[in-house]
């Protein structure tokens, strides 16, 4: 049944400032995962029929011309950048209480400041190329990258172990175990979804044998798109009436999963609200725990909304735009209006060296989760932290920010 729109709003459940900067740096903690303010969500009558504007865009505007959404890092950016990170290493300064005070960028500033109000208010995506990933070295390549990310957002805990900058790599996980793993974790398939941040930054460092490759999506082209050919399925991704597994990562006091829609209207009753969306398809198809048996607590996916599921995965991949990520390579992107995808891949096997005789390097990317929140440009969101500077994420308790340099 859909929430009254007169339902109260969550309060949040735990104090997101103040901290000791022994534990949390930058004074600052992730809000994490919450269901929406019931009464700013919009019924779909109010939604649009077609979107305009900068945040729409198509594949075709793209596919042919790189030189739209991509950066090549000058000789002189990417001395500036390796300055920076070399001096907050000898700083002794930790890299979860990074800053750009504590990074300054004197040159870098202004254009990245460009750079994010297009991501922010324009096509929401971009790729940096040419940082010296093997020349430097994880942690060089960590601070210099983690300082990059803060001209953009402020950093949020990827899990609960509160891991700041999160490592896409093939653990050896089991996809199928859909309750349990986190699918970044495997070197599985990802369906397009967006992440649980505004921003969402991979830094690769190393390529698979075959595979990896990314796809992404304009959010408002996928609507308008829907809208034309499949409005029943916008209607079913508009309603409040989906299930959102947090797989274990859960502070005290909380439901193991949260009721949300899909697809949502900028909370800015005085504007033009845009569309936005939010959707980790695996995490809508992993409550089978709950809501099978006796002890059910929640209600399984009907059939409308597998179709929607359905329907939306096949419109996304035929209107996508795909791109490689080479060793060096950021891609930065926002979740609110850009979803995004990776093919399944294949490791290089144990032992495997390059025509040099050099051990070859199993896929790796450097993750960042970057929130801008609403008083410093970000949407305007329907959740009771849109102000927060570290809204979005995910935090258990209060465990602190940590960084590893390699993967878990």
């Amino acid at each position: 049944m859909a929430p009254a729109l007169t339902e109260a709003a969550p309060e949040p459940t735990h104090k997101l400032s103040g901290f000791s900067k022994n534990v949390f740096p930058d004074g600052h903690k992730t809000s994490g995962q919450h269901p929406p303010v019931y009464s700013r969500l919009r019924p779909y009558s109010d939604f649009p029929q077609h979107i305009d504007g900068p945040t729409v865009w198509q594949a075709e505007d793209y596919r042919e011309h790189p030189e739209r959404w991509t950066h090549v890092f000058s000789d002189e950016e990417i001395a500036e950048l390796g300055k920076a990170a070399d001096d907050f290493l000898a700083s002794g300064t930790p890299l979860t209480g990074i800053t750009k005070a504590l990074f300054p960028l004197p040159k870098l500033a202004s254009f990245f400041n460009t750079v994010r109000n297009e991501i922010l208010n324009g096509k929401g995506f971009i790729l940096f190329k040419g940082v010296p990933v093997e020349e430097w070295g994880l942690e060089k390549s960590a601070a210099a990258y983690m300082g990059f990310g803060s001209y953009f957002g402020y950093f949020t805990s990827q899990n609960g172990k509160g891991h700041v900058l999160g490592h896409v790599k093939d653990l050896g996980e089991d996809p199928t175990q859909k309750d349990k793993v986190r699918i970044y974790r495997t070197n599985a398939k990802q369906y397009f979804h967006t992440d649980g941040s505004d921003l969402v930054g991979l830094l690769c460092l190393a390529k698979a044998l075959e595979g990896g490759e990314s796809d992404i999506v304009s959010t408002q082209h996928v609507f308008n798109t829907l809208q034309r050919e499949h409005p029943d399925v916008v209607e079913t991704l508009v309603a409040p009436d989906w299930y959102f597994d947090r797989k274990g990562e859960v502070s005290e006091g909380s439901d193991p999963w949260y009721r949300s829609a899909v697809f949502f209207l900028e909370n800015d009753p005085n504007g033009s609200p845009r569309v936005w969306a939010r959707l980790d398809p695996n995490n809508v198809t992993s409550l089978a725990r709950f809501n099978s048996g006796p002890d059910a607590r929640i209600p399984p996916l009907s059939d409308k909304q597998k179709h929607a599921l359905q329907v939306l995965e096949e419109t996304c991949s035929r209107l996508a735009l795909h791109m490689i990520l080479d060793p060096g390579d950021i891609q930065l992107l926002a979740n609110t209006h850009v979803f995004h995808a990776r093919t399944a891949y294949k490791d290089y096997p144990p032992g495997s060296v390059d025509d040099k005789g050099r051990p070859r390097v199993r896929r790796h990317l450097m993750r960042l989760w970057l929130a801008t929140p609403e008083s410093e440009g970000g949407w305007k969101l329907v959740y009771h932290d849109t102000n927060e500077k570290k809204r979005g994420g995910i935090q258990v308790n209060d465990v602190p920010p940590v960084c590893p340099i390699d993967a878990e």
